[in-house]
């Protein structure tokens, strides 16, 4: 009966503590339309100019395909390279017993601290040498570094939670460990890995410090950039067009996290069911 009372009043509660992310959100959505914007109150009737970034582009400025491109190559890359890499790591970790085995889990843990600020200038170096500077190759394969370590471990705790005896019965059958792998422990664990995927994409597609300091020509912008340049304009910013292209960056976030957020509560469980 207690927990039946507490629940409206846990929910009051969370409402409360988001309603100003809520109003920032019902502004932006507001000011994307409204001809004027006076400090923070839209004012004037409605209006489609600020979406013109949508079929011309704005100056100097890349079009937005193009950018938009760009952020989902960016975006769907990192996923990618994050569940693959991954998956074959926390396996090996989980289901192999090798000579410093716990060593390495220590490193990995110590790695996930370090922020990405820290790391910039040894950054920018490494992609210099490699050729990679100002490539969209070279931001995901950092930011895919970063997201490693937190994806490893997560992934580790959903293979912890295979039956070995279903391991066993497979090798006992004539299953390669391969095959196991491909066949058996990747379907169980299928709920982590889109959790993962889900959580990889949308740290991705918010990224701004790395595209920021390692990215300079424009042909390789990606939507953080180029909100950025219509706020660091020389010229006052127009707040309308800035509510519209923020507004159109955050429409696809928002449709995976609606979709995806079963799979993201998943994440803090490490583990499946069965």
């Amino acid at each position: 009966m207690l927990q039946t009372r507490a629940w409206p009043l846990l929910a009051l509660g969370l409402l409360l503590l988001s309603s100003p992310l809520l109003a920032g959100y019902a502004w932006l959505a507001l000011s994307s339309f409204a001809q004027e914007v006076h400090g923070l109150r839209p004012v004037g009737g409605l209006t489609l100019n600020n979406w013109r970034f949508l079929v011309e582009p704005l100056g100097e400025r890349p079009p937005i395909g193009l950018v938009l491109f760009n952020t989902l190559l960016f975006a769907f890359g990192v996923a990618f390279l994050v569940v693959f890499v991954s998956a074959m790591a926390a396996y090996a970790l989980s289901r192999l017993h090798f000579r410093g085995r716990g060593v390495y889990l220590g490193l990995v843990l110590v790695l996930h601290a370090f922020p990405a600020v820290s790391l910039l200038i040894a950054i920018f170096y490494v992609l210099r040498l490699m050729g990679l500077f100002d490539t969209l190759l070279g931001v995901i394969l950092v930011q895919t570094s970063f997201l490693l370590p937190l994806g490893i471990w997560v992934l580790k705790g959903f293979f912890d939670n295979i039956p070995w005896d279903l391991e066993r019965a497979a090798l006992v059958d004539g299953a390669s460990r391969w095959t196991f792998f491909l066949k058996i422990a990747l379907p169980q664990v299928r709920p982590g890995l889109l959790a993962l995927g889900t959580f990889a994409f949308i740290a991705a597609w918010g990224e701004f410090i790395l595209p920021y300091t390692l990215i300079i020509s424009n042909k390789t912008w990606t939507l953080a950039l180029y909100l950025q340049s219509l706020l660091g304009a020389v010229d006052l910013a127009d707040y309308g067009l800035v509510a519209a292209v923020g507004f159109f960056y955050l429409l696809p976030v928002l449709l995976l996290f609606l979709l995806g957020q079963r799979f993201l509560l998943t994440i803090y469980g490490g583990g499946v069911k069965g």
